[in-house]
């Protein structure tokens, strides 16, 4: 199955672009499912195709549902303390709700019976954020509670009759391995080869910096860009000066994301309004999506023992500056910033004993070097 997340900048189109990409993909015969975005969801497509279905996300919805389910598997420990549970009605959402009920949507989207899935995601650097966090959740679960741990399970019968209270213990792990099954599934989804990333702009001053701070941010986090939309070109020809100035200056900037973005650059025009419906939305179609692009590259080691003595670990970063990055070694974990993202790397088993001597862009690689514990690393003869 194939899922293109729509991204760009803000006011860019993003929300329009996906739905003519939807569109037209069911007008041709694909069975398409849309996931709008909920803030702005764009021009209307439910009166369209039978093979064009609509998935709009509910955060606040969401955000109860998980609520009250939690309370209920916590009804022990909270009539314990004396709690006075929640009532569905006096629930709120919290900050965040978006975001979680943006994954789960992304989730039912991929265990659909769709061709295509198009998924309107916020601006380019809140969406590498909401993509990033099933990975990051997944890290914060297994340090805060290893699965180890739950080793001891055991001892829990014996340990709740000693304190004279039922231990929590059995419910919170419960609840973590359910948590872990779902970020799992969700990461599985926006790694999956078929998954890729649509950039929507509109030429201007600042296109380009975009355009290279969203490949970046791609590349930390492996997920291939599959097309660059420009969107809202005005006409190359106008009788009107104030018009016809800045058309040069659009075209001007539009010359810079051709340089730039090469093969993935798809142009579309202004139509000189907001998009109404599904005639404007047919004006608008893109290129026709084709197979995903090759994955991005994995990191590698380079042995270099037997020349300098280091082990060089190789993270592909295409476009990234010396400026970028950022580099914290935690134990056996890696911190990598890259401009304004994150990710921690676990090291490769071989590297999990050196330590880093260096660091340098190479040919749009991070190479980082590893000196190796002389002890258990002899440098080859």
């Amino acid at each position: 199955m194939r899922i293109i997340l729509v991204t760009g900048t803000g006011g860019a189109g993003r929300s329009t672009v996906a739905a003519a990409t939807a569109l037209a993909e069911a007008h041709a015969g694909r069975r398409v499912l849309l996931v709008p975005g909920d803030t702005d969801p764009g021009p209307a497509v439910d009166d369209t195709p039978a093979t064009l279905t609509v998935l709009r996300t509910d955060p606040a919805g969401d955000f109860r549902r998980e609520f009250l389910a939690l309370q209920a598997r916590s009804g022990t420990v909270l009539d314990l303390l004396g709690a006075a549970p929640f009532e569905d009605a006096e629930l709120t959402e919290l900050p965040g709700s978006r975001q979680f009920a943006l994954l789960r949507a992304l989730r039912e989207a991929a265990a659909g019976d769709h061709d295509l899935a198009v998924v309107d995601l916020p601006p380019v650097r809140e969406a590498l954020t909401v993509l990033a966090l099933p990975e990051q959740l997944r890290r914060y679960l297994r340090r805060l509670l290893p699965p180890e741990r739950q080793a001891a399970r055991a001892l829990r019968p014996m340990l709740a009759q000693l304190a004279g209270v039922p231990m929590p213990a059995q419910w919170l792990y419960e609840t973590t391995a359910r948590w872990e099954r779902e970020l799992a599934a969700v990461q599985a989804v926006v790694e999956a080869p078929g998954t890729t990333v649509r950039l929507v702009l509109e030429p201007g001053p600042a296109a380009t910096a975009a355009l290279r701070e969203a490949r970046l941010g791609l590349a930390l986090h492996g997920l291939a860009l599959d097309a660059v939309i420009a969107n809202r070109l005005l006409p190359a020809a106008s009788e009107d000066p104030w018009l016809a100035a800045l058309t040069v200056e659009q075209h001007r900037r539009l010359a810079t994301l051709r340089a730039d973005a090469g093969e993935l650059l798809h142009e579309l025009p202004h139509l000189g309004r907001e998009p109404r419906g599904p005639e404007d939305l047919a004006l608008l179609a893109t290129a026709r999506p084709g197979p995903p692009p090759a994955p991005a590259p994995a990191p590698t080691v380079e042995d270099r023992r037997d020349r300098d003595g280091v082990l060089v670990w190789h993270v592909p970063l295409p476009g990234a500056a010396k400026q970028d990055l950022s580099l914290v070694r935690r134990g056996d974990e890696l911190l990598l910033g890259a401009g304004p993202f994150r990710r921690t790397l676990p090291l490769p088993p071989v590297l999990r004993r050196c330590t880093v001597t260096g660091a340098g862009l190479v040919d749009g690689d991070l190479a980082i070097r590893f000196a190796p514990d002389p002890g258990l690393w002899p440098k080859p003869s």
